[in-house]
């Protein structure tokens, strides 16, 4: 009884905390506090969140080295405005059309290259990517390399704030699941666990499909907010970034993932007028990390506010002792 207590009290306390970040950011926004430019950079921010912890699950977690992220980015933001812009669909049937046309291209792309391993699924993922920008490329209906221009700008922060919480919860939550302990197994040991009777491609794929279902929820956003979306935006380097953020945060952590997010997007923003150093900025932190961090800023650890007490508590008997 105690301990469901506790965990209400530890709920109560979290839906408190996200309350009072949103209330206060809208107060922001609404007060023309936050300007468009740190408005652009939140909206990054939550997209940029959505990815990595999503990506996360795959390439941390799972321990599948998935290089077509952007892909799925891009078969959601494109069914999302096919849906609301060509279709006169509301926003939320964009949405649902955008995380289902990227689960579905992430079984179909997942079911054979999921039985590869290292490099082999590396470089079938990063083939898909591109197969899905060249084939944007060459379909009239969304005019081709051009793009789609005028989008309406539906994306608020309501609905960044609520993607990202609810990605977040619903990997932490899988994570911790009875499937999340198969998918760890996976990544510890695929040997092991296919000894011990897990279906190790069956997790790896329900892995793979519920990461592409948010890179997809996260092309949305992406779409109606910035008024226009091209093939060229979903290409390698738009992977590569997101798999930096997961790396940087560390394989196996979604508070690292979330961190290492809001660093690089703070860092491209502050970066804009020189693209080359920031990509030159990208590959020193990547070497930096792999020399000196190799698991990441947070490893697999998880920052809690259970972590903030214990390391209160530390302090304070130090400075007690003293």
């Amino acid at each position: 009884m105690q301990i469901l207590k506790n965990k209400f009290i530890r709920f109560c306390a979290d839906v408190l905390i996200l309350a009072a970040l949103f209330t206060l950011v809208q107060y922001f926004i609404t007060t023309g506090l936050l300007n468009q430019y740190y408005q652009i950079n939140l909206a990054s921010m939550c997209i940029n969140i959505i990815l990595s912890v999503s990506l996360s699950l795959i390439n941390g977690f799972t321990g599948q080295l998935s290089l077509g992220h952007a892909g799925f980015m891009a078969v959601g933001a494109y069914a999302s405005v096919i849906l609301t812009q060509m279709l006169g669909q509301p926003f939320i049937a964009g949405i649902f059309a955008a995380c289902l046309a990227a689960g579905v291209c992430g079984f179909i792309i997942g079911v054979p290259t999921l039985r590869l391993k290292g490099d082999y699924l590396a470089i079938a993922t990063l083939a898909f990517g591109e197969i899905i920008r060249v084939t944007l490329q060459n379909i009239d209906y969304v005019n081709g390399p051009a793009g789609v221009l005028g989008i309406t700008k539906l994306t608020t922060w309501p609905w960044l704030f609520a993607a990202a919480v609810i990605t977040t919860l619903v990997v932490v939550n899988l994570i911790n699941s009875s499937y999340g302990r198969a998918i760890i197994s996976v990544r510890e040991d695929e040997v092991a666990s296919e000894l011990m009777g897990i279906n190790t491609t069956k997790y790896k794929v329900i892995a793979f499909v519920i990461g592409a279902m948010f890179a997809g929820l996260a092309g949305a956003m992406y779409a109606h907010f910035f008024y226009i979306i091209k093939p060229e935006t979903f290409n390698f380097l738009k992977s590569f970034d997101i798999l930096v953020m997961v790396v940087l945060g560390g394989l196996g952590s979604t508070s690292g993932a979330i961190i290492a997010a809001i660093f690089i997007t703070a860092l491209t923003a502050a970066l804009q007028s020189f693209p080359a150093i920031r990509m030159i900025l990208y590959a020193l932190i990547l070497i930096i990390v792999m020399i000196y961090r190799p698991q990441g800023l947070m490893g697999n650890k998880e920052l809690s506010r259970q972590t903030f007490g214990r390391i209160w508590s530390g302090r304070k008997n130090e400075h007690n002792r003293n």
